[in-house]
């Protein structure tokens, strides 16, 4: 919980704020997973803090739902070209790849 919470503060998240008349409050809870490894032991434990969007009613509290992930024909399209290049091809994992992007409406939670 303090890797993420340190995370969150870190990434400028949020302000602490009073809440304007007329706003509503999206609340807020921990999700906890159990990581495991190949051998079935106990790898890590991850706790992430997420907001309650169900919650949100479309069109007064959102409009447009976006996820920035690549289509399937551009990474098809990219490993051909890798594969009949002999390209290397490496991965990576950004960690708390969302806090990373920027958030045009103003969102209250507590």
């Amino acid at each position: 919980m303090l890797d993420e919470l340190c995370a969150l503060q870190n990434n400028g998240t949020w302000d602490l704020v009073s809440l304007p008349p007329g706003k509503s409050v999206v609340g807020c809870r921990w999700i906890f997973t159990v990581k495991v490894g190949p051998d079935g032991t106990i790898d890590r434990l991850k706790a992430r803090l997420v907001a309650k969007g169900y919650t949100q009613i479309f069109g007064l509290d959102y409009g447009d739902t976006f996820s920035p992930v690549a289509k399937m024909t551009s990474v098809r399209l990219f490993l051909a070209m890798a594969a009949l290049r002999r390209w290397p091809l490496y991965q990576l994992d950004v960690k708390n790849s969302f806090l990373h992007g920027d958030l045009l409406e103003e969102i209250y939670t507590e």
